[in-house]
């Protein structure tokens, strides 16, 4: 028996997500009229479009784990205001992501309820955790785990053309054949079988043969480069904003003054010009007015991982990033965890 095999027997769960439950206890997710913070990248912005769409949001910001990004005017503690693609971990905040976050189940701090009580978090409902189950972890994006959620009160429109880019985003195409027992048990949980479900319109068709489907991928692939930027220090994707550095300094920001920024216009562009691309594949009508970005607030946060410290992962040395209170963090592979930290108590 392979041993993902034997994982999946091990934490064999009965049924499927209680989507109705899961709304009842976080209700702000299907609330007309919210405002929401977006990771800048595919996920992030295929959230935004969607529940601009669905349910009239606007989009305020970006947070990219150095970099914070607010709309002049809203707080991200505020009732109407929620994050997209990233778990925070604050007990006043509104959150969902789909990272590892849990190293080991039994040694969780006392303020883990509290502090994530506000927050859709797959791997932690399923009880899933990087020391015992690492290789169980949700295996697609954000954006599908929204889509089983929105569509269990609302019909979802999901054309042909939207299988390309909820194919492509978090490279959900190559981890479909790489892990494909997680995938099953992942699309299983989030209830796939259901009649209603969007998701049997991405993952369960017969539209296209593997020989078309590599096809239909390759040619989303060569429209993002379109997009993409190539520069003397490298290249700034097309399905992506880039508002920091490597070094967490800002990125394609204008300092108006200092309580007015705006995003510099050809970077803005190119976001908009891939939101189109999304929004002409999904159906999604993108309304440009509930994108507010014209006067920003900016946060710069510290952002470190596990490797880059010489931190080992272990019981005490998790149990130490804890003790540090972050604001956000994920476990990007076996070895590592990556964390921010709110050092100028942006959050209380």
């Amino acid at each position: 028996m392979s041993a993902i095999k034997k994982l999946l027997e091990d934490y064999a769960d009965s049924g499927n997500l209680d989507y109705k439950n899961l709304i009842a206890n976080r209700p702000w997710i299907v609330r007309e009229n919210m405002k929401c913070i977006l990771s800048p990248d595919s996920d992030g912005f295929l959230c935004g479009l969607l529940m601009c769409y669905m349910f009239n949001w606007s989009v305020i910001g970006f947070y990219d784990g150095k970099v914070m990004l607010i709309q002049n005017g809203y707080n991200a503690t505020d009732d109407d205001v929620c994050f997209l693609d990233i778990e925070i971990y604050r007990p006043d905040v509104r959150s969902i992501g789909h990272h590892m976050v849990s190293y080991n189940n039994r040694i969780k701090p006392s303020s883990w309820e509290i502090n994530y009580q506000h927050c859709i978090q797959p791997n932690n409902m399923r009880g899933y955790d990087g020391k015992n189950s690492f290789r169980l972890k949700y295996p697609l994006a954000t954006i599908h785990l929204l889509l089983g959620i929105v569509g269990s009160v609302k019909k979802v429109p999901i054309p042909v053309s939207a299988i390309a880019p909820l194919f492509f985003v978090d490279g959900v195409f190559q981890v479909l054949y790489s892990y494909p027992e997680n995938v099953l048990n992942w699309l299983d949980y989030l209830g796939i079988e259901e009649p209603t479900n969007p998701l049997r319109d991405v993952f369960l068709h017969e539209h296209f043969s593997v020989f078309k489907q590599i096809r239909v991928m390759d040619n989303f692939f060569r429209l993002r480069d379109e997009i993409t930027l190539k520069t003397e220090n490298g290249e700034e994707r097309g399905d992506r904003l880039k508002i920091s550095k490597r070094n967490g300094d800002v990125c394609n920001l204008n300092f108006v003054n200092k309580n007015r920024i705006t995003i510099d216009e050809n970077a803005k562009s190119r976001m908009f010009r891939f939101l189109r691309l999304l929004s002409e594949n999904t159906g999604w009508f993108l309304n440009e007015s509930h994108w507010l970005l014209d006067d920003l607030k900016v946060h710069k946060l510290k952002k470190q991982d596990f490797q880059s410290m010489g931190w080992s992962l272990t019981n005490s040395n998790f149990n130490k990033l804890m003790e540090q209170n972050p604001l956000s963090w994920a476990m990007t592979s076996g070895l590592n965890i990556e964390f921010t930290l709110d050092e100028n108590m942006l959050f209380k």
